[in-house]
């Protein structure tokens, strides 16, 4: 057994302890080169994911907001583009409105009769204006109707017509006391929603105008949403461009009976929608707005807080009218029969003189004691007019 000096157990214990720190620290340099390559690499990733996700998000932004509202201003129909190049016109969008502020109800209710439920009551709109007709002042003889004020007879007798008129005798019209005539332009067929210009609308419009009838204009809507209802009122502005137009251009909008139809399923929300961008791209043309309506529809589909800013055209067929709220021009009548025109034709009455928007209804030239269609007392064309449809 060799004895170790005091000097070789110094340089051997110095060796066993220093060994392993040396061996220890190469290993812990060469393991946090990977770890920093590492954090590196995922870096780069979460940097091209956010890029990735805020490239999609301007694509998404650009593809369904921005583009459409491009390409709408792009757009122009065909129709148009030679009239927008000789006078540029500006027709605008409705902006719709909701609010629960329109509904205000008086604590008054509405009597009605329903085939399924009987009597109902409805609750009266406090903010929507109430007829002020005094109902003892209308006057119904031989089928014709009129309003009197005084000794004066202060309504306007007028009619409407489409093509199922067919050929009209505009001058036998005009000498029968019929003053104005408010014509179909067009329709939207309730099945495959296609726009279609009323085969008569030009031949009645200028007929009328030379006997010298005041004219206005109705389309029939089939509407769902508010882009067709702007389409069609496009469709009417570009056809009565030509006309000298002075009574209300008319959203007719009608429920369709005894058949499907595309706007079965229109909610009341979107029926007002489509009444107001109607009507707002009409008003923007220049024209006076009105929107049709019998009364049972309009008391169970109209949204008539929203549309009380608009003249109403009623159809009630009745010796008198018992919608409570307001109206401007009645339908008295489908089944009259006036000289110059073959078979049945709406009959109406207007309470306010539309080409003279700011006077009152003033007593009618025609409207007198000699003219038998308006005048009670005497009757001798109207009862021929009254055999006839006898």
């Amino acid at each position: 057994m060799s004895v170790k000096t005091t000097e070789e157990r110094t340089i051997n214990e110095k060796s066993e302890t220093e060994a392993p720190v040396s061996h220890a620290a190469v290993p812990d340099k060469k393991a946090v080169q990977p770890k920093r390559k590492k954090s590196k690499s995922y870096a780069g990733l979460a940097i091209f994911e956010l890029l990735a996700i805020l490239g999609l998000g301007c694509f998404i932004t650009w593809q369904n907001f921005i583009e459409p509202q491009l390409d709408d201003r792009k757009t122009v129909p065909a129709s148009t583009q030679s009239a927008q190049q000789e006078e540029p016109q500006v027709r605008t969008r409705a902006v719709i409105e909701k609010e629960e502020s329109f509904y205000q109800l008086s604590g008054k209710k509405i009597l009605m009769h329903d085939d399924t439920y009987g009597e109902i009551y409805m609750p009266v709109f406090e903010d929507v204006p109430a007829c002020t007709l005094d109902l003892d002042n209308l006057i119904t003889r031989n089928g014709y109707s009129f309003y009197k004020e005084g000794n004066e007879v202060t309504s306007i007798a007028g009619i409407d017509v489409s093509e199922h008129q067919t050929s009209i005798d505009w001058q036998q019209v005009r000498d029968a006391g019929i003053e104005f005539v408010m014509v179909r332009v067009g329709y939207r067929t309730y099945g495959g929603g296609n726009i279609t210009l009323d085969a008569n609308f030009r031949e009645n419009i200028e007929g009328a105008s030379a006997a010298g009838l005041k004219v206005g204009v109705y389309f029939f809507s089939q509407a769902a949403n508010t882009d067709e209802a702007i389409e069609e009122a496009d469709a009417v502005i570009d056809a009565i461009e030509p006309y000298d137009i002075t009574y209300p251009v008319v959203f007719d909008w009608e429920l369709i009976y005894g058949d499907s139809a595309r706007t079965d399923t229109v909610t009341v929300e979107a029926l007002a929608d489509c009444c107001i961008a109607f009507c707002e791209r009409v008003r923007s043309a220049g024209y006076t707005p009105m929107i049709y309506q019998n009364k049972n529809t309009a008391l169970m589909k109209l949204d008539l807080p929203r549309l009380k800013d608009y003249d109403f055209w009623l159809a009630e067929y009745n010796d008198a009218p018992s919608y409570y709220y307001d109206f401007q021009i009645w339908q008295y009548a489908s089944d009259g029969f006036i000289p110059g025109i073959e078979g049945e034709v709406d009959l109406n009455i207007a309470f306010k003189d539309y080409s003279q928007p700011d006077a009152p209804v003033q007593p009618a030239t025609t409207q007198n004691e000699s003219v038998p269609v308006t005048t009670p007392e005497s009757t001798t064309a109207a009862t021929t007019t009254s055999t006839a449809a006898e």
